[in-house]
């Protein structure tokens, strides 16, 4: 059997396994760790099972410095996931974006490497054997799995808008203020919120290939008016949860394991002085 795929899932899934409807097969799955218990749901999907993750659980509860980023990464790594997408509802600061659309991430910009609580955003907190530094090769999101993401949704009838974005990763669970947002803008963020970053980062130190698929559902630059028609808001809201499901849906039915394109660089593996 080949290596399952995971997806990890945010709040325009609130509703949980239901918002793919009755016909995907789901067993929720619980993981021990050794950062906590984690639980995923497989869904028997072709060749290779795959994962669901609702970062916020199931009802939707945790607040984004609540949840337990170093837990879900490990379970994933314990099931053995082979490809990783990761989705997330965004903040968009360049108003050349559109919103309600389904959105590809090609980079990361952090003001530092933590998670919420202030330590490091690492699986490696104290001192252990195989610990190591992440050497980024290709980057934080794999090229071949984006690709690929970007050919199943275009498949699925739910293309990404646009070029790959830079996502900004700003840590919850309040809101920027517009001095916030000009500087993030400034620093060449095009969209931001506040969970993906730290799921990404861990799973790449435990050799897991990412991709990340996000959606605006709202400007977030001072100078730049939202929709006002909430009629209109509501619906074009619905529509991008409606593609970003699908877009999901066949990632999990034919997604595909890729090769990690990064290194982690492990002391043990440095050449002996002469």
């Amino acid at each position: 059997m080949t290596a399952p795929v995971a997806v990890i899932l945010g709040s325009a899934f609130a509703e949980g396994a239901a918002a793919f409807g009755s016909d995907v097969d789901v067993e929720p799955q619980e993981v021990e760790t050794r950062f906590g218990r984690q639980l995923l749901y497989r869904v028997e999907a072709g060749k290779r099972p795959a994962y669901l993750l609702f970062r916020h659980g199931v009802p939707h509860r945790l607040l984004p410095h609540q949840i337990n980023y170093r837990a879900q990464a490990a379970a994933l790594a314990e099931v053995g996931c082979g490809a990783l997408l990761v989705t997330s509802s965004v903040g968009v600061m360049d108003e050349a974006l559109p919103l309600y659309r389904p959105l590809l991430v090609g980079d990361l910009l952090t003001m530092d490497n933590r998670l919420p609580d202030g330590s490091a955003c690492t699986l490696f907190p104290e001192e252990r054997a195989g610990h190591g530094h992440l050497v980024l090769s290709e980057g934080l999101f794999s090229e071949a799995l984006t690709r690929q993401v970007a050919r199943l949704a275009e498949a699925a009838e739910a293309p990404p808008a646009g070029e790959r974005v830079v996502f900004g990763y700003v840590g919850g669970p309040r809101g920027k203020t517009a001095a916030e947002n000009r500087m993030w803008r400034r620093l060449g963020a095009q969209v931001n919120s506040m969970t993906l970053a730290p799921e990404v980062i861990l799973a790449n130190e435990l050799e897991i290939p990412c991709a990340a698929l996000v959606v605006g559902h709202k400007y977030s630059i001072p100078d730049v008016d939202n929709p006002e028609d909430e009629g209109s808001v509501a619906a074009t809201l619905d529509d991008s949860r409606e593609a970003l499901r699908r877009a999901v849906r066949v990632f999990v039915e034919q997604g595909e394991a890729v090769p990690f394109g990064n290194h982690l660089f492990r002391f043990d593996e440095a050449p002996t002085p002469p």
